[in-house]
This record gives structure tokens, C-alpha cells and sequence, in this order.
């Protein structure tokens, strides 16, 4: 999810920033409303602003010569909801481009999509699926992690395609080859992303127990374990 700088052609670059915009706009309003009704959310919010920013700022070499990051959002997107994610990733994403040189800002609105949108919407529909179903905690926050980290990536793929198909077969084979080489990539990154977003779980649910209860999480005895 950190395109580099200058890489997406202007018109991608400037349509997916169009695209996060609002969603940024709506989840600022969003973070706002929790935080204004429960000014003892803050640290959990930092905590969730923390996670993704030390997670997706690792850089980790990969089996297919390019480099892969955890993404670090699916604990915000189940402590605050999808959209309270998408300035979190802003911030997250802003401050590496200048700092860590991870991304860009002309590329900024893609990656915003990937890491705040997508993935954080597959997390929270994962995981309110699994409550739904009364499946466990703890196994229902490990899948919603671990593919919320896998559809990051897909939608990076995605995006990739559509700014650069294949000059013969189109966007399909470029999805493949570049899918196909980002699932090989995050798929070890995603399991191990869902088990310590679970672990970062159970601590927050031993020492913040009020404050998940107010965001309409209700623990069991074991917390998040499966």
C-alpha cells in the first residue's frame, strides 16, 4: 500500500485521491462523534493510530524481490468502525512519505484507499459477521486482521493493473502477475498481522475493559481468545 512517489499516472493519482476524500471527510466527523460522547476513547485511538503506524511502516524484504508491509488496521476498524480509519491512515501514510520516504503524496490517495478503505471495510464486515454468527472472538479478530491485511495488497494489485495493464493480455493479466506476486509476498505478514492484532486485543481488553464496552464490544472471560 505505499506507491511510491511520481509512480501512478496523474489522472489514477488525482481519481483515487477524489475517491478517499470524501470517506477521509466522513471519518473525521466519525472519530469526532465517539471522541466528543467519550473523551476516555482517546487512548484507544492512539493506540489504534500507533499500531498501524509501527506495523505498516515495517519494511520487510519478500521472496519476489520487492519489499511487503503489515497494514495494522484491522484493530481500528473493530475498536472504531471502517471509516474512522481512513484519516488514520492519512496521518499514518502522510507522515511516512516525509519521513520514512514510504509512499508519496501525489500517490497518497491511492494508498489512502488501500489501507484505509478497503482493508479496514473487510475487517469490520469480517468481524460484525462473526459476532453475528456467535463464532469466537478471538478467531473471528484473527480472520478479519489477516484479510484485511490480503485485500490491502489485493487492492494495491488493482489499482497497479489499472494504471499499467499488459500490453497483450490487458488488466486481467496484469492483476494476475501483479496479485500474484503480492499474495506471495503477504500472505506469512497477513497470519502473523491477525495473531498480534488478537494478542494487542486481549491486552486492551484486561486493562481498557470500560472503554471497549462503550464502543460496543462486550467481552467474555477468555477476551479475544478463540
Amino acid at each position: 500500500m505505499h506507491i511510491m512517489e511520481g509512480f501512478l499516472p496523474a489522472k489514477h493519482a488525482l481519481g483515487w485521491a477524489a475517491v478517499s476524500l470524501p470517506c477521509v471527510a466522513l471519518g473525521l466527523h466519525s472519530v469526532k462523534k465517539k471522541v466528543r460522547e467519550n473523551p476516555e476513547l482517546k487512548m484507544l485511538l492512539g493506540v489504534s493510530v500507533a499500531f498501524t503506524f509501527v506495523l505498516s511502516a515495517l519494511k520487510l524484504p519478500s521472496v519476489t524481490g520487492s519489499s511487503s508491509h503489515p497494514t495494522g488496521t484491522g484493530l481500528g476498524a473493530v475498536l472504531f468502525g471502517p471509516l474512522a480509519m481512513a484519516p488514520i491512515a492519512t496521518i499514518v501514510l502522510l507522515f511516512q512519505a516525509l519521513l520514512l520516504a514510504h509512499g508519496g503524496l501525489t500517490t497518497l490517495g491511492a494508498n489512502v484507499f488501500s489501507l484505509g478503505v478497503i482493508g479496514p471495510l473487510i475487517a469490520y464486515g469480517i468481524f460484525r459477521a462473526g459476532r453475528l454468527a456467535r463464532l469466537p472472538q478471538g478467531l473471528t479478530l484473527f480472520v478479519a486482521a489477516s484479510l484485511a491485511s490480503l485485500a490491502t495488497y489485493l487492492t494495491t494489485s488493482i489499482q497497479l493493473a489499472l494504471a499499467f495493464p499488459d500490453p497483450v493480455g490487458g488488466f486481467s493479466v496484469a492483476l494476475a502477475k501483479f496479485a500474484g506476486i503480492f499474495a506471495v509476498t503477504q500472505l506469512p505478514l497477513a497470519i502473523s498481522e491477525g495473531l498480534l492484532t488478537v494478542l494487542i486485543f486481549n491486552i486492551l481488553s484486561k486493562h481498557s475493559t470500560r472503554e471497549l464496552q462503550d464502543l460496543g464490544l462486550p467481552l467474555t472471560r477468555e477476551g479475544a481468545r478463540p
